[in-house]
């Protein structure tokens, strides 16, 4: 794949971390810059990612392998309907989730292998890399505190569950420092916010 001309940012962590509030703000900071900003979303994003979202999440249970295709169905199809077009169109695009959420949750958190399930992702999006990915990390018990009463499938799973998929997002940042940024989720926003935007513009895509 050739290298399209916008830059791509991927936002991930565990549930109730914050992202998308994170997402509002940087798109916004963005669009003060005057870049063009796509906002979207995995699962979801599409009209095929929105109902695999709906089944996944809020269906009857399936079985770990056929949720890691189920995922990596939605990447597909979402980085050719949205992402590329955007990216090629020079366009900034931020991603609630992408596949190290995938990496996290099934290859880790379902006990897949993370080798495997990385290389299904990889696949599945021909290889599309983001510029950065901000993990925005927080405690499970945190996480679970914000989302209050209503959980979808994935996040009425056990604490230790979640803490496994908070041990392999830090350890895909540690693995590759130059493309993440961790951040402390429990910290103010608008402090969280201030330190994604100073990287952007260290990188130069602000």
């Amino acid at each position: 794949m050739s290298e399209p001309e916008g830059t791509f940012i991927a936002f991930e962590g565990g549930d109730g971390a914050g992202k998308s509030t994170q997402v509002r703000r940087l798109a916004q900071a963005f669009e003060e810059a005057g870049r063009e900003v796509v906002i979207t979303r995995q699962p979801g994003g599409t009209a095929l990612g929105g109902a695999l979202r709906d089944l996944v999440l809020h269906g009857d249970e399936i079985t770990p392998r056929a949720e890691a295709l189920i995922f990596a169905a939605d990447k597909a199809q979402h980085v050719d309907e949205v992402v590329l077009p955007a990216l090629e169109d020079g366009a900034v695009v931020i991603t609630d989730r992408y596949t190290d959420s995938a990496i996290a949750y099934q290859g880790a958190g379902r006990d897949l292998g993370a080798d495997e399930v990385a290389q299904l992702q990889d696949w599945a999006v021909d290889g599309l890399v983001p510029h950065l990915t901000v993990v925005v990390d927080i405690d499970p018990g945190e996480g679970r505190r914000r989302r209050g009463a209503v959980h979808d499938r994935m996040e009425s799973e056990a604490e230790a569950f979640h803490a496994t998929i908070r041990g392999r997002f830090l350890s895909l940042a540690s693995d590759d420092g130059s493309r993440y940024l961790v951040v402390d989720g429990s910290a103010d926003p608008a402090e969280i916010a201030s330190r994604v935007w100073a990287r952007v513009v260290e990188e130069g895509w602000a």
